[in-house]
């Protein structure tokens, strides 16, 4: 058991020896209008890959395809502007998980409440 204790002691030293070392890395220096016109730009083209998106625009005759092709083209300051108006629209999915999410602790509760038996990892005070 000694060599083998002398055996986890030097390679505990190794790799502790080994997490002081420094990690190379590579830096480059980025304007702050680059990555605000980036994520916007992303935002938009996540936007119009949802499918009732590509819906809408082949019903008003527009190829997606022209739709992504004309993102690519915005100057950053139509982007930012476009990014805005995507997040003040109302989002439909936070209203259907909060119904959810009510409807679950309404049954929990009534489940330990004892006045239902919905779930069987719940025990009943009465």
């Amino acid at each position: 058991m000694n060599t083998f204790n002398r055996c986890i002691a030097r390679v505990l030293i190794v790799s502790t020896l080994g997490m002081g070392m420094p990690a190379s890395s590579l830096a480059g220096i980025v304007s702050t209008d680059q990555i605000s016109g980036g994520a916007g730009r992303v935002q938009v083209k996540s936007f119009l890959d949802r499918a009732e998106v590509q819906a809408g625009l082949q019903a008003l005759g527009v190829d997606s395809t022209a739709a992504q092709a004309r993102v690519d083209a915005l100057s950053d300051e139509e982007v930012a502007s476009l990014a805005d108006r995507i997040e003040q629209m109302p989002a439909g999915g936070t209203d259907v998980l909060g119904v959810v999410l009510v409807v679950f602790l309404i049954l929990l509760l009534t489940d330990i409440l004892g006045l239902t038996k919905v779930f069987p990892f719940t025990k009943p005070v009465r």
